[in-house]
């Protein structure tokens, strides 16, 4: 999909699979994806940038290309299904069919939130034997098996490399200007390189100072204006999310709930109102900062997923 520089520090590289493969004796075959990758993938995470978004593109490549065009395939080629390493577990309702995506028994590694946007026709075909294991033993259980992968170093970050390098390269020379950094009172405080190189909850590299430390609050496409503020001035109240999937059916009330804001970070209690259109409205119990546009929010209750969208704004 991406022929970084990263080599094995990236997920998407194909030559682990090739080693492991041919120490197994089983076949492998490499698709070619990297013209698609970079059209469905690449290019709008780098306009999520140029708008002034944070976009995780992992989401889209798990939906489109790691369990959506690799089961296609798999399908076409007499498969039942696919299996991938994801840290994460499907669980199948033997009477209807429904399958419900929970986190992965290894908390640490939980991946769960990167896979929010699976439909149901995706999670009834996917396997994800390492959901009920803890990492230190599938190493153990590689090292058992000689696999050349046992000792490799995790995967880190996007497979992509210098992020802003690669918006640069997607971008006009128009999209790339830099504007205002101001207070709240709209006071101008300094200048930035481009609404690519800042994000929302940003201390450093804003090339101003004050009596206290300034975090990035808001980031306004068109005026390409960034505002900054206390560390207080990053709480919000809630969000409003967009292109909302549901893996369990809310229907029309409000849902008490967990979200999760970004990868890392712990998911917390809320109340969900579904709104039309995909939308929907999402109040935290107690006040989160740095709730940042572009980024996902995944809903949960206890260790299921009940499903997510993209954090269109913050709710102050």
């Amino acid at each position: 999909m991406w022929e970084g520089e990263k080599g094995p520090r990236v997920c998407s590289d194909h030559r682990g699979a090739e080693e492991v493969a041919k120490h197994l004796g089983i076949s492998h075959t490499l698709l070619d994806l990297r013209e698609q990758f970079a059209s469905m993938v690449v290019r709008p995470f780098a306009q999520d940038y140029l708008h002034g978004r944070t976009p995780n593109p992992c989401v889209a490549c798990n939906r489109d290309f790691k369990l959506g065009t690799l089961l296609r395939w798999a399908e076409e080629q007499g498969a039942a299904g696919v299996a991938t390493g994801h840290y994460a577990r499907v669980s199948r309702d033997p009477a209807t069919g429904h399958a419900a995506l929970r986190r992965g028994v290894d908390a640490g590694k939980d991946q769960s939130y990167f896979l929010f946007a699976m439909l149901q026709a995706q999670l009834s075909r996917t396997l994800f034997p390492l959901g009920e294991m803890h990492k230190n033993a599938v190493r153990e259980k590689a090292r058992q098996m000689n696999l050349p992968a046992a000792e490799r170093p995790e995967s880190q970050d996007i497979c992509f490399g210098d992020y802003k390098a690669l918006v640069a390269r997607y971008a006009a020379t128009s999209e790339l200007t830099g504007g205002d950094v101001v207070d709240r009172s709209g006071k101008v405080l300094g200048h930035h390189g481009g609404v690519h190189t800042v994000t929302v909850g940003q201390r450093r590299g804003l090339g101003i100072s004050g009596a206290e430390p300034l975090y990035v609050l808001d980031i306004d496409e068109a005026s390409k204006r960034v505002t900054v503020g206390g560390k207080c001035d990053l709480n919000c109240q809630g969000l409003m999310a967009r292109s909302v999937n549901w893996i369990e059916a809310p229907g029309d009330a409000e849902i008490a709930a967990e979200v999760q804001i970004r990868y890392r970070a712990p998911a917390v209690p809320c109340v969900i109102r579904p709104l039309a259109e995909d939308f929907c409205e999402v109040r935290f119990d107690h006040p989160l900062p740095a709730v940042t546009p572009g980024q996902a929010a995944v809903f949960y209750r206890g260790e299921q997923v009940l499903g997510g969208g993209w954090i269109e704004r913050a709710i102050r």
